[in-house]
C-alpha cells in the first residue's frame, strides 16, 4: 500500500507520516511537500526506508497529479484552502482521499464531489484530524444506540499553556480563520451564524484538565452531523473549544490586531507601486512562533508530555421512549498525536478498500468501535458513560 501525504513535512502531516511508516500494512509513504528542509528533517528523524520525498507545489496541478500517480491513497495534511484542487488531482490520478477538515464551508463543497468519486470507483472520507474526526465517530457510536437525538454537543478541551506562551501549534492561517470567521451552529433545524468567541460555558474534563472555559468555533463536524442523523430528529449541534489550545492572553493579542485591520485581505497601498496584504504580513510574522518539527517528532528523552487533550461529545436522545445521555471522552497525553494518527488510520482503511466509493463524512462510513479501538494502540483512549433514569 502506497500513501502520499501532501503536506507531510508540516506539523500535523509529519505525525501522520510517522504513524504510517510504523504500520506494517503500509509499504511506502511519499512526503509531497514544498518545504524541502522540513522534509529532510522528518526523514532524518524517522530513519525509515519506507519514507520518500518529492518536492511539490500544490498550485501546480500537473505536478500534483504526477506525484499521486500509482498511489493507493492521498492523505491531505495541507491547508484546507487546497482541499478542492487536491480532490480534483485525486480524480485525475485515480487515488482515494482523506483530509484533516474543511472548516465547515469547504467541507460542504467537498461533499458535492460524491458522484464524481463514486463514478471513478474512488473513496473519500472528509475531516479526519483529532477534531473534526473523533467527534464524528463518537457521535456515530451514540447515534447507533439511540432511537432519537435531541442534541450533539462537542467540546475540544486542551491543556492551557502559560500566559506568556505565544506559540501557535498548528496552521497559522487556519487559526486566524477560526478566530475571525463566524462559528456555525445547528439550532432548531437550521444553521445559524454566531459571533467568534461567544457561547462561553464551563465544562468539566477528565483530570488533569479539569474545568475549562469553552466557546463556539467554526468547525466541520457541525456541517455534517445534523444532516447524517437528520432522521433521528437532531435539533442542535455545536462545536466548542478553549482558545484553540492557546493562552487566553495570546488570543486577545491576535484579536486586538484584528480590530486594527491586520487580518484584512484587502491590499494596502504603502506608496507608488508598493502594496501589501495585512493578513499575509500577519501570517508571516506569526509563523515565527510555531514550534519546530523536532518538537513534534523528537521530544526530549525522559521528558513527560506537557500537552493534554480530551475530545468530548455529549449526545442526548431517547431509547425505547426513555431519555438517555451519552458522553464519550477521547483522551491523549501525547501532544499533537491524534491529529496525525486519526487520518493515518483512515488512509489505511481507504487503502484496504473498507470504505465504499463516494465522498463521505466520518460518521457515515467508519465503524466507531473498530476505529476507536484501533486508536487505543496509540495511547488514544476513549471512555463512554451513559446516563439514564432508574428502571
Amino acid at each position: 500500500m502506497k500513501i502520499v501525504v501532501i503536506g507531510g513535512a508540516g506539523k500535523m502531516g509529519c505525525i501522520a507520516v510517522q504513524a504510517l511508516a510504523n504500520d506494517s500494512r503500509v509499504g511506502e509513504v511519499l512526503i509531497a511537500d514544498y518545504n524541502e528542509r522540513n522534509a529532510e528533517t522528518v526523514m532524518r528523524i524517522l530513519q525509515s526506508g519506507k519514507v520518500h520525498y518529492t518536492k511539490v507545489n500544490i498550485e501546480q496541478s500537473e505536478a500534483l497529479v504526477a506525484c499521486l500517480q500509482g498511489a493507493d491513497v492521498c492523505l491531505n495534511a495541507s491547508l484546507y484552502y487546497y482541499n478542492l484542487p487536491i480532490m480534483e488531482a485525486c480524480l485525475q490520478a485515480g487515488v482515494s482521499y482523506t483530509d484533516l477538515g474543511g472548516l465547515f464551508h469547504t467541507t460542504r463543497k467537498q461533499l458535492t464531489y460524491h458522484e464524481r468519486f463514486a463514478e471513478r470507483g474512488l473513496s473519500a472520507v472528509l475531516g479526519l484530524g483529532s477534531a473534526p474526526g473523533i467527534p464524528n465517530v463518537q457521535a456515530r457510536y451514540a447515534a447507533d444506540r439511540l432511537d432519537t437525538i435531541e442534541y450533539i454537543h462537542i467540546y475540544d478541551g486542551i491543556k492551557p499553556p502559560p500566559p506568556d506562551d505565544l506559540r501557535f501549534t498548528y496552521a497559522v492561517p487556519t487559526i486566524l480563520d477560526e478566530m475571525t470567521m463566524a462559528p456555525m451552529v445547528f439550532r432548531d433545524g437550521e444553521f445559524v451564524a454566531e459571533e467568534p468567541l461567544s457561547g462561553f460555558e464551563e465544562v468539566a474534563f477528565t483530570p488533569p484538565l479539569g474545568i475549562l472555559p469553552m466557546h463556539y468555533s467554526l468547525h466541520s463536524e457541525v456541517a455534517t452531523l445534523p444532516i447524517t442523523f437528520k432522521d433521528k430528529g437532531v435539533r442542535e449541534c455545536f462545536f466548542k473549544i478553549n482558545y484553540w489550545g492557546m493562552a487566553k492572553e495570546t488570543v486577545e493579542k491576535v484579536r486586538a490586531l484584528e480590530k486594527f485591520g491586520f487580518t484584512s485581505t484587502e491590499p494596502l497601498q504603502l506608496g507608488e507601486g508598493i502594496s501589501v496584504t495585512p493578513r499575509q504580513v500577519l501570517v508571516a510574522m506569526m509563523a515565527k512562533y510555531v514550534p519546530s518539527i523536532e518538537e513534534f517528532l523528537a521530544p526530549p528523552k525522559n521528558s513527560p508530555p506537557n500537552w493534554v487533550k480530551e475530545i468530548v461529545t455529549e449526545v442526548k436522545g431517547t431509547k425505547d421512549g426513555k431519555e438517555v445521555r451519552y458522553r464519550l471522552g477521547t483522551l491523549t497525553v501525547k501532544g499533537a498525536l491524534p491529529t496525525g494518527v486519526v487520518p493515518a488510520v483512515a488512509a489505511i482503511w481507504l487503502g484496504q478498500k473498507r470504505i465504499p466509493a463516494g465522498v463521505y463524512p466520518p460518521e457515515a462510513v467508519l465503524d466507531p468501535v473498530e476505529f476507536l479501538k484501533e486508536l487505543e494502540s496509540y495511547g488514544i483512549m476513549t471512555q463512554v458513560s451513559v446516563t439514564k433514569g432508574i428502571e
